[in-house]
């Protein structure tokens, strides 16, 4: 059927060619609720009148929503070979630059974390993470523009009120335009908005952290207590069997985090250990994947634990499941899915999503003779990020008991869950 036309627009019938024809005029990502101030956005309608303001309000509400799903089309993704490098064996990581944006990647995230506790003893989670996916370039044959769209980014920012078992979270979608949103390639310094995280010229070894949203925000300093980590063999972190199905991948493990905290009415000045995860790579998942479980954890013996489960539709680990064990001195040792078990023991079921999620789990480590279990603080922490991926999971404080070589140990972190609710994209 042919497609028709609203005020000099042209509405296809199907969802996908829309998004398409969006990018390739340049009109995706408009001005709209996430892309500019209501003060800019006013003053670009004036400047430079466009179809897309004419369109009727529930039309436009429809625009937004098509394209924030743009990153979760399998569809919608070229052939990463030719776009897109891929994360190979020998990368040879050069800082400050590395903390910068990989642009020559098809998708990177940083990625913070933490448990914090008021002067009053009153506990707090927290997560800010910040995505870039790069937009093929047939996707993008764009006439020149400053709107032209190459890089989305988005982030999600989440409060866990643990003494009072309540979760706060909110997301954000914008471009790589106008300054709206975007990342530094030589240092440190993302951004969408007001929410950044950047490592200042001033006092390079710290990062500082910002996001407001609403009645909750959050203003840190965070300082490394050990050197960063290396995850994976050879310069890559597997995801799959296949040459390419990787990731270049390091994390800061131990981050000292003060700042204060606002949720609601009440500001709180909050100490406490953060994490921090930085990942680029190119390459799709394997196909039988339906997501993983990914875990962070700080033992008070001062060693560092990260752990992923990559899971398949039988609900097996994939063979390329792995982790790093960091011990005292910063150093990591690799870990392959041979050298750890990693069960759930009891789950929880949303009344949101009605995803049933493993809550707790039993983890051992043979060769360290460590044995944890492993315990959300608060078992709603569920996100479900409507304008920007589209993807709901579960990621929350947890607590760790156990022993380690007889011994008693205690610890936190924090616990990733997706493909519970939907699978998880193989082109992500």
């Amino acid at each position: 059927m042919a497609d028709k036309v609203v005020n000099g627009a042209i509405w296809h019938r199907s969802p996908i060619e829309l998004k398409k024809t969006l990018i390739n005029t340049g009109d995706l990502c408009h001005p709209l609720k996430h892309g500019i101030s209501a003060r800019d956005d006013s003053r670009y309608r004036t400047e430079h009148p466009s179809p897309m303001y004419e369109l009727p309000r529930h039309l436009r509400h429809l625009l937004v929503l098509a394209s924030s799903l743009l990153v979760v089309v399998p569809g919608l993704a070229a052939d990463t070979a030719e776009e897109f490098r891929v994360a190979t064996e020998g990368y040879r990581y050069s800082f400050p630059r590395d903390h910068g944006a990989h642009e020559e990647f098809r998708t990177e995230w940083w990625y913070y974390t933490g448990q914090l506790t008021a002067k009053d003893g009153r506990p707090f989670g927290y997560e800010l993470t910040f995505f870039r996916r790069g937009m093929p370039r047939e996707q993008t044959k764009t006439l020149p523009s400053k709107w032209a769209v190459s890089h989305l980014y988005l982030a999600h920012f989440a409060i866990s009120d643990l003494s009072k078992s309540q979760f706060h979270y909110a997301d954000k979608m914008s471009r790589a335009g106008l300054g709206k949103a975007g990342a530094a390639q030589d240092r440190l310094h993302v951004w969408i908005d007001q929410w950044s995280t950047e490592s200042p010229s001033a006092a390079p070894g710290t990062q500082t952290l910002q996001a407001a949203e609403g009645d909750m925000a959050i203003h840190f300093t965070v300082s490394p207590e050990k050197p960063l980590v290396v995850h994976g063999a050879n310069g890559i972190s597997r995801k799959g069997s296949v040459a390419g199905q990787a990731s270049h991948y390091y994390s800061f493990t131990r981050l000292a985090t003060t700042g204060k905290l606002t949720i609601g009415n009440e500001s709180f000045d909050v100490t406490g250990t953060s994490w921090m995860d930085h990942e680029f790579g190119s390459a799709d998942l394997d196909k039988d994947l339906v997501g993983w479980d990914w875990f962070s954890l700080q033992l008070d013996d001062q060693r560092e634990l990260m752990l992923y489960r990559l899971r398949r539709v039988d609900g097996s680990a994939h063979p390329a499941s792995s982790g790093t064990l960091i011990d005292r001195n910063g150093q990591g040792r690799h870990l392959s899915i041979g050298d750890f078990t990693l069960e759930p023991t009891s789950y929880w079921t949303s009344q949101t999503s009605h995803a049933r999620y493993p809550q707790r789990w039993r983890l051992t480590i043979p060769s360290q003779q460590l044995s944890l279990e492993l315990v959300p603080r608060m078992a709603e922490q569920e996100l479900s990020p409507k304008r920007s991926t589209q993807i709901t999971y579960w990621e929350g404080a947890i607590e760790t008991t156990g022993t380690a070589q007889g011994k008693p140990i205690h610890g936190q972190g924090y616990m990733e869950l997706t493909g519970y609710v939907e699978r998880i994209p193989s082109k992500l």
